[in-house]
């Protein structure tokens, strides 16, 4: 090889890595082509279904209830946040709240489930981080509140409006909000019809020869 070629094939060998890197990453956190299908989703992202099926077996929280208020939250997008607020109605200004990630989680809700989860390390655009916060605020509501873990429809409410809301049924005078709970409790019905046709392939070990 003719030696004055070698600084060049290194420079295009490190262009080429960093092309592949960011192709990975983005294939990475980009959300499901069908989220309305928990088969697809899991058939795309299988490393998700482990997390979600280990949330399940940490938390109580069911699968299709973690991904139905993914689903309403963020559409499954891994820095989804809300919108700004307008200057003078045009200028973008700050965001509406500290809420970010695939659970929409506010700044201060994330530093206490890192305290009391002891997952200090977690990170709300991390897809298994935010299952497991889920399950884990889900947790909190069935032993704080007695929702039941597989009540879609009440620990979304609990989820919304926090504990304390929820204890004071601040829900009730928010119309639009008893309609968003009941369509989270209609898509993890609906997931968890879905999953049953399917769940069982996600569950099989493969073996290496």
């Amino acid at each position: 090889m003719d030696l004055t070629f070698r600084p060049y094939l290194k420079t295009l060998l490190r262009f080429s890595l960093t092309l592949l890197f960011f192709f990975l990453v983005g294939c990475a956190t980009s959300p499901p082509r069908n989220i309305d299908n928990a088969c697809e989703i899991f058939g795309e992202k299988r490393s998700w279904y482990k997390a979600s099926r280990r949330a399940y077996k940490k938390w109580g929280i069911p699968v299709q209830i973690q991904l139905a208020i993914i689903h309403q939250e963020s559409k499954f997008r891994p820095k989804a946040q809300p919108g700004r607020r307008k200057l003078l109605g045009v200028i973008p200004w700050k965001r509406k709240s500290t809420a970010y990630g695939y659970a929409q989680v506010k700044d201060e809700t994330w530093d206490w489930y890192k305290d009391k989860a002891g997952s200090w390390g977690a990170d709300r655009d991390d897809f298994a981080d935010a299952v497991d916060f889920i399950g884990w605020y889900g947790n909190m509501s069935s032993k704080k509140l007695g929702i039941s873990k597989w009540d879609p429809y009440k620990q979304y409410l609990a989820y919304h409006e926090g504990h304390g809301g929820y204890t004071r049924k601040t829900y009730l005078k928010k119309k639009w909000l008893i309609e968003v709970a009941r369509k989270v409790k209609r898509r993890a019905e609906e997931y968890g019809a879905q999953l049953r046709q399917c769940e069982s392939r996600f569950r099989k070990k493969f073996i290496f020869f």
